[in-house]
């Protein structure tokens, strides 16, 4: 009775700990109560999407964040906010007015690059050209500095449509040589125009946003403020752009994959010029901020100097992601900038980063977490097949990591059903297939034809209809939200039932080989 009491006291106080304990603890769940969403402006995203799952081993209601990049994302906003003004001297300080201005004209790269997946490398040249278009209307009319950032994104924009051009027939290599000899064009005709400066090797004396009689001091916190302000505005453009319509359809059509969109009906050329527009005018922007910082423009803004350090900033922190711009022009910058004492050797240090990121990484900085959980995980599986030889189960230890049970039963049962299935695949089998297209057909076909068809999205095979009943071809799904499925082979199908038979096939040698 005793026993029972205690027992009893046991269960209430609640279950006790099994096995290993979290290393981070987890905060506990509010139950049945709702969360009120907060959204971004203009969005659908959540700032933190929270879930809420069942510890395994002490069966309470745990609130986990799924996605933590805001987190760090405020924290390392915050960092870059305080330190300059508070641990900088006066020349830290400038660098990281410099620091903000390049990043935030990498962010708007990146839509170009990553999301609308042009490569243009005029990007200087629309903040250069923006950039003297209104010095040069802010020294003949006195244009004031607010008015400067007012008209430089039309500068932009037109610059951007003549650039746009283009891009609508070439592609790739052959675009990127363009841009670079638009903007070598640029560097000649501003070095060989009296008006803009060219005997002075640059056009000075535009209005600026810093006031009159303010301390040297002062004005460095200002100018350093502002181009913060001018880098989040950045960042808020590139997540409406890349996080929204234009984004998602043109992660659709990624490079090599254009004809699943067209298939589906995707305008995919049109999202382009328009996402590269919409980076034009931001670029534009940017240099009308950068005319009233320096007061003026230089040639410097043309040379292929400029534009290779840009490229290394991009190509360290990772192509196609926000935070690999700002964390690769923050490297660049500080080696450049800060640690200018070095000498030229800062240069070589800027050349080794790059070459060992484009040697050894696939996306810059930003891609090693994803590249060792690739690495790791094939690791596993190949210590996995020295351990056993018996295909598809699971070993005890890492069965004992795996929370829901059911998953290994279900596993071992697919390996069984795939044993008894193999016994049944003849050449009679495949040939019914072929002859019975929508007829009846047997038990045993009945049988593969079911298990295919309860096979996983990720991975399944699909028909993409190239030209409608004429030429068909066999994709394998992605399984995932917004990316395309890939083509299997160069095989193409005259009709949609040789396809649908094609599938059939290649089904079966899965079968066959697993």
């Amino acid at each position: 009775m005793s026993a029972f009491i205690q027992s009893n006291k046991a269960a209430a106080e609640g279950p006790s700990l099994i096995g290993r304990r979290r290393l981070l603890p987890r905060l506990r769940s509010h139950g049945g109560a709702l969360w009120r969403r907060w959204r971004y402006p203009f969005t659908r995203r959540t700032p933190l999407l929270i879930e809420t799952a069942y510890n395994p081993k002490t069966l309470a209601a745990e609130k986990e964040i799924v996605d933590k990049r805001p987190l760090y994302w405020i924290a390392g906003l915050l960092v870059l906010l305080v330190v300059p003004p508070v641990f900088g001297d006066n020349s830290f300080l400038s660098a990281a007015t410099v620091f903000a201005i390049y990043a935030a004209i990498n962010i708007v790269w990146m839509l170009m690059i990553g999301t609308a997946g042009i490569f243009s490398l005029a990007t200087l040249a629309v903040v250069g050209a923006a950039a003297y278009t209104v010095s040069y209307i802010s020294i003949h009319t006195g244009l004031p500095w607010w008015g400067m950032i007012a008209v430089s994104p039309l500068v932009g924009l037109l610059f951007g449509v003549l650039i746009a051009i283009p891009a609508i027939r070439l592609e790739g290599f052959y675009y990127a040589l363009l841009t670079v000899g638009i903007a070598d064009l640029c560097r000649e005709f501003v070095l060989q125009t009296q008006a803009l400066g060219a005997a002075s090797y640059g056009l000075y004396g535009a209005d600026t946003y810093v006031p009159k009689g303010i301390s040297e001091r002062g004005g460095l916190l200002l100018s350093f403020y502002a181009a913060f302000v001018v880098m989040l505005a950045a960042l808020a453009l590139y997540r409406m752009v890349n996080g929204q319509r234009l984004g998602l359809l043109l992660r659709t059509a990624p490079e090599g994959q254009e004809a699943f969109a067209a298939a589906l009906g995707i305008n995919y050329r049109a999202a382009r010029i328009q996402v590269f527009l919409i980076s034009s005018a931001a670029l534009g922007a940017i240099g009308g901020f950068y005319a009233t910082y320096f007061k003026g423009a230089s040639p410097a803004l043309f040379t292929m100097d400029s534009l290779l350090l840009l490229l290394a900033m991009i190509v360290i922190g990772g192509i196609g992601t926000a935070e690999g711009a700002v964390v690769g022009t923050l490297i660049v910058v500080l080696f450049d900038r800060v640690f200018i004492g070095l000498g030229p050797v800062r240069l070589i240090i800027i050349a080794m980063i790059m070459f060992g990121t484009v040697l050894f990484l696939r996306r810059g900085l930003f891609g090693i977490a994803p590249q060792f959980r690739a690495w790791r995980d094939k690791r596993r599986s190949e210590r996995r097949a020295l351990r056993t030889g018996e295909g598809d189960d699971i070993m005890p230890e890492d069965a004992t990591q795996i929370a829901d049970k059911q998953a290994i039963y279900t596993q071992r049962f697919d390996k069984q059903l795939r044993e008894e299935l193999k016994k049944l695949v003849t050449d009679e089998l495949i040939a019914e297939h072929r002859r019975t297209d929508g007829g009846r057909r047997s038990d045993a076909l009945e049988r593969i034809l079911t298990f295919f068809r309860r096979a996983e999205v990720a991975g399944k095979y699909a028909i993409l209809a190239e030209k409608p009943f004429a030429a068909y071809r066999i994709v394998a799904l992605s399984g995932k939200r917004g990316m395309p499925p890939r083509l299997v082979d160069d095989q193409v199908f005259a009709t949609q039932e040789e396809a649908q038979h094609g599938v059939f096939l290649k089904r079966i040698r899965d079968l066959l080989d697993s």
